[in-house]
């Protein structure tokens, strides 16, 4: 039995998807990954880690700014720093920030009042507000360098931070960061503290998936098939690739989709090589034409090929998506806990055995990653890393398979992509739009003779009957 995918809404008549139990999981994975290092807190101003960490969300237009922030001191609660109202917004709207954090430290050296007062600082007296405590605070960063350096900035933030650490006398601890702006970097070490690379804190968090983020990841997957089922009655000649984006696109919205990241639409000649952004191509008969619909659910990612024929289907485009499939399947048989990221990139083919000259020119072609609240987390599956750097895959770890592989005719190529969930005996496949042999969409065109084949070259004078019978001999 597969993981059960509900309605997009919450109802009082079925034990559904539990956000506040996501939310209270989430956080205690990072505080246990960052309690297993050497670090005395984590700052990010990555926008999903941020999301994992508080929970909260201010939409997609914030995702490349690096305006909000937000630090986890070890033992304490996440305080957040947010773009302007949003932070009112927080305090009436996400009351599991409310954290008091000296009321459950009640052992603590020196309360908040004696702190304010005594600890010598280079900030001078520790002011923030809600000292001790977590929850959402106002606060800007740089906007990407665009608020000049006369308005010091990157200052502030980084005596806000020293604030939040000195409360907890986490100040001379190396606090781990995920991506930083190099005057914010410069200014807390300015301060005094010591910075160090945090990623592997939240890649470590992220990497095993609670059963709420299973779910929330099926559902994304569930409105990507009904996408494929539009697409697939929707293709036909005559249509651009970028048609094919908008109908993705308003498909899932209007599903509830919060985030269409992108939709990689690759047709005829532009599938070998594989170019990975769609154009304005018109699509012909015969073409080959494969997707990627990367979307998101309550933050929850997909990353999901499929590949189709359009009208007709050449030859050496069906011999092109069966080996696909077939390296597909191989490494789905061989995802279980305990096998390793190693194992499974050593069933697909060498970079040399289909048209590169090595696996950093190949590089994701045949490749895995972990999905979640980012298209590419942890285990990453590729010939050119994982055999120098394994992984073990572990239950609960859900992550996304591709395989490629281009037509012998240098026209067309297959692509396809599985996302799998690591259950105790092997793997679950989330992903449920058929792709087990290459499907033809589009009308079917009938002659004198019946309904016109639909495994045929494109080409009408390659499709005689002469040209079949010497092709046998």
């Amino acid at each position: 039995m597969g993981s059960p995918t509900y309605g997009s809404m919450n109802v009082d008549w079925e034990n559904r998807l539990d956000m506040p139990r996501l939310r209270r999981e989430r956080l205690a994975r990072l505080n246990a990954a960052l309690d297993a290092s050497d670090l005395g807190s984590v700052l990010t101003f990555d926008f999903h880690n941020i999301r994992y960490m508080t929970g909260t969300h201010i939409g997609t237009w914030a995702m490349d700014k690096l305006i909000r922030f937000s630090v986890l001191p070890r033992g304490g609660a996440p305080v957040l720093w947010d773009f302007g109202s949003a932070v009112k917004h927080h305090r009436q709207q996400t009351p599991w920030l409310d954290y008091d954090y000296a009321a459950s430290h009640a052992d603590a050296p020196l309360s908040g009042h004696e702190r304010h007062h005594d600890a010598v600082s280079p900030v001078g007296p520790l002011v923030g507000d809600d000292l001790l405590g977590g929850g959402a605070r106002f606060g800007i960063s740089t906007l990407r360098g665009t608020i000049g350096p006369g308005a010091r900035r990157a200052e502030d933030v980084a005596k806000k931070v020293y604030e939040v650490l000195a409360e907890r006398g986490l100040q001379n601890e190396p606090i781990g960061v995920d991506i930083i702006e190099l005057p914010v970097l410069f200014a807390l070490q300015d301060l005094g503290l010591t910075v160090v690379d945090g990623q592997a804190v939240f890649l470590e968090a992220r990497r095993i998936k609670t059963p709420d983020e299973i779910g929330l990841l099926t559902q994304a997957a569930s409105m990507v098939d009904a996408a494929y089922e539009d697409l697939y009655e929707f293709l036909r000649p005559g249509v651009r690739e970028n048609e094919t984006v908008g109908l993705v696109a308003k498909k899932l919205y209007d599903l509830g989709s919060e985030h269409v990241e992108g939709v990689n639409a690759i047709s005829g000649e532009r599938c070998s090589p594989h170019p990975h952004v769609f154009s304005d191509r018109l699509i012909r008969p015969g073409d080959p034409a494969f997707f990627d619909i990367l979307h998101s659910f309550n933050g929850y990612r997909t990353c999901y090929y499929r590949t189709f024929a359009v009208g007709s289907a050449s030859p050496a485009q069906r011999d092109a998506y069966k080996i696909c499939r077939e390296y597909m399947d191989v490494a789905i048989e061989a995802v279980k806990p305990g096998a390793t990221t190693a194992d499974i990139v050593s069933l697909w083919p060498k970079a040399e055995e289909f048209g590169f000259p090595s696996e950093e020119a190949a590089f994701a072609l045949q490749y895995g990653h972990g999905v979640g609240l980012s298209i590419w987390e942890r285990p990453i599956f590729s010939r050119f890393t994982s055999f120098d750097a394994p992984e073990v895959l572990e239950e609960g770890m859900v992550f996304a398979l591709e395989t490629y592989w281009p037509a012998k005719d240098g026209w067309g190529a297959a692509r396809i992509e599985e996302e799998v969930i690591v259950r105790e005996h092997g793997a679950e496949v989330i992903t449920k739009f058929p792709a087990e042999e290459l499907l033809v969409a589009g009308k079917r065109y009938y002659t004198t003779g019946g309904a016109l084949p639909i495994l045929r070259d494109s080409q009408s004078h390659l499709n005689t009957e002469t040209h079949t019978r010497e092709s046998r001999t």
